[in-house]
């Protein structure tokens, strides 16, 4: 059974369904790909998922460990580059403000987070640069 179903819906927008949940997700082509940029992009998407990924590994190893996550937060940059068009750099920075964990749990969850499965899948051509501030 397919996990996502995509349609074309005209002037450089998609539409993705999640088969499961019925939630959907629209990207449109950045502005300075001829695109509106009313929504996110596909490489927008692609940057998303990466700290989405990050953060989800993290709780669940977390929660394993009595650890709530709840204040982590993060901003993600993402550099484009030209020939060939495609994501040359992900920036990522996490915060979380009054941090409750010890060092020692703060590196195993950074460590944790660092080989989550969206970092792993990604080419190792495009440069995951991942700070944490907590």
């Amino acid at each position: 059974m397919a996990t996502i179903k995509s349609k074309y819906e005209g002037a450089l927008r998609t539409s993705a369904i999640h088969v499961k949940s019925g939630n959907q997700l629209l990207t449109d082509a950045p502005v300075d790909n001829n695109g509106k940029g009313e929504t996110f992009s596909p490489t927008d998407a692609v940057a998303a998922a990466l700290g989405s990924c990050m953060m989800t590994v993290m709780a669940i190893a977390g929660e394993k460990k009595g650890i709530d996550m709840t204040g982590l937060h993060l901003e993600t940059t993402k550099v484009m580059s030209a020939s060939p068009r495609r994501i040359s750099a992900l920036q990522v920075e996490f915060h979380w403000d009054n941090c409750p964990v010890d060092e020692r749990d703060r590196e195993w969850l950074k460590g944790i987070g660092k080989n989550c499965p969206v970092a792993l899948s990604l080419h190792p051509e495009l440069e995951q640069e991942i700070n944490f501030y907590f």
